[in-house]
């Protein structure tokens, strides 16, 4: 890892990794079909709870519960251009039926999906419980990036990206 690196853990990884997915808020979630091939689709990302784990309102007849029936392995690849934010993060998935959870994490957009709210008998949870999540954080403006860039070009200044970094997700798992 290089010195423009940074390595969160623990409470504080968890806080960064939050205040990033909550900028994206849509992801492209990642999954192996059953021939090995990747698969992806958009999310929208319900919540960031305390422990890390990201949660999803999905159909529970849908491919990407029957792909991670067999392999729970995921990634979620969070991008917004505009604000300069990326984030990949690792980790594997659950199905959760309960209600209550459901009542918690509702949001009147989902119904965009689900017409029949809480009531549709195929909604159901995934859980994602996160593992590592790398990302890039370029605060500046599209502009400002090319300024730095040229700048560094012409003035023979180090070219510095902004923040990046590795957020370790699982150590905060293993005392709970």
């Amino acid at each position: 890892m290089n010195t423009d690196q940074v390595k969160l853990q623990d409470r504080e990884a968890i806080s960064k990794f939050r205040d990033l997915v909550n900028d994206v808020n849509v992801c492209m979630f990642t999954t192996m079909d059953e021939n090995y091939g990747l698969s992806s689709r958009p999310m929208f990302t319900s919540k960031v709870d305390d422990e890390g784990n990201v949660w999803f309102f999905t159909n529970e007849f849908s491919e990407k519960i029957n792909e991670v029936s067999k392999d729970n392995l995921v990634h979620l690849i969070y991008s917004h251009p505009v604000k300069n934010i990326y984030v990949d993060v690792q980790g594997s998935c659950s199905l959760i039926i309960d209600k209550k959870k459901m009542e918690e994490l509702w949001n009147p957009a989902l119904r965009n999906w689900f017409p029949d709210g809480l009531d549709d008998p195929k909604i159901c949870l995934v859980k994602v419980s996160t593992e590592t999540a790398y990302f890039w954080n370029h605060t500046s403006s599209k502009m400002g990036l090319l300024f730095s860039m040229i700048r560094s070009i012409t003035k023979g200044d180090h070219y510095k990206e902004n923040e990046k970094g590795t957020l370790d997700l699982a150590s905060t798992k293993q005392g709970m």
